[in-house]
Formats: structure tokens, C-alpha cells, sequence
């Protein structure tokens, strides 16, 4: 017999990852593959932008992992929309993630109102999308690649 509980509970969530992870590894190569790489491990990736006092107007927060770069999270102040502050953020976030990290892809989640547009001015392409999340609203999920070579690690470059 089992017992079913809802309280959040950050030990077991952990707990609950680690096995998840562990799991994940014993069936599949592929992420195997990368616990002998850098990119074995997520790690943040932040682009801010600031004025003369030191304020944030815009910001871009993602972090990278198995080479790709995943974008969370891309604002601009209203006073500063429309000046390409939002285009500098995000080629900052692809050149450190291509140059420094080896990333060869990128992914992010947008909603209809927010900046599919935006994110396809800048490469990226429809991967999916979830209609009616949140009710009336569509999310996009739209990928870009930043290398030449296909999206391949770099242990898989010919």
C-alpha cells in the first residue's frame, strides 16, 4: 500500500533528481557520453544591461548544458524597446555560449504575445508549440543552431 502526499518538499525533490539523472544515464549513450565533457554540467549564463547609475534596463538569464544554450528569461525596459538593446542581449548570450561553452544550439519558450517574431528576426525557427497554455494563449518553443557544423559536439565534429 502507498501514501500519496502533496507538500513540497526540497530534500525529496532532490532526492527525487538525483535518481531521475541516474536513471537517465544508465539508458541512454548519448548523455552518458557527456559526463567526460564540460558540458556535463548546466551552468548559468546571464547578459545585463545597465545604465549610467548602474540600473538594470534589460537583461537576458539562461544557462547552458549538453551544447545548448537555453534562454529563460529576456526583458527590456519600456523606455528602451525598440533600440536593439534586446538584439545586443541576445547575441551576447549566443557568442558567449558558441565561443566560451561550445554551444552549437539554442532554445526558448515565448508566448504569442510576448516575441516569436523577435526570436525568428534572429535565426530561430518553430520546434513546437503548446496551444491554449496558459487558456488563450500559445507558446512557441523555437530553436536556432550557432555552429556550422549541424549541431554537433565537439567530440562529433568531422
Amino acid at each position: 500500500m502507498f501514501r500519496l502526499e502533496t507538500e513540497v518538499d526540497r530534500e525529496r525533490r532532490s532526492l527525487l533528481n538525483g535518481r531521475l539523472r541516474d536513471d537517465n544515464r544508465a539508458a541512454s549513450p548519448e548523455l552518458r557520453a557527456l559526463l567526460t565533457t564540460p558540458a556535463e554540467h548546466e551552468v548559468p549564463l546571464e547578459v545585463w544591461a545597465l545604465d549610467e547609475q548602474g540600473g538594470i534596463v534589460g537583461g537576458l538569464t539562461g544557462r547552458t548544458w549538453a551544447y545548448w544554450l537555453h534562454v529563460e528569461l529576456l526583458w527590456v525596459e519600456a523606455t528602451h524597446r525598440g533600440l536593439g538593446l534586446g538584439s545586443l542581449l541576445l547575441t551576447e548570450a549566443e557568442r558567449v555560449a558558441r565561443t566560451e561553452r561550445d554551444c552549437t544550439a539554442s532554445r526558448v519558450e515565448t508566448w504569442d504575445f510576448q516575441a516569436p517574431g523577435f526570436y525568428r528576426s534572429h535565426g530561430y525557427e518553430e520546434a513546437g508549440r503548446v496551444d491554449n497554455y496558459p487558456p488563450g494563449v500559445t507558446e512557441f518553443v523555437l530553436t536556432k543552431r550557432l555552429g556550422r557544423d549541424g549541431g554537433h559536439p565537439p567530440t562529433a565534429r568531422r
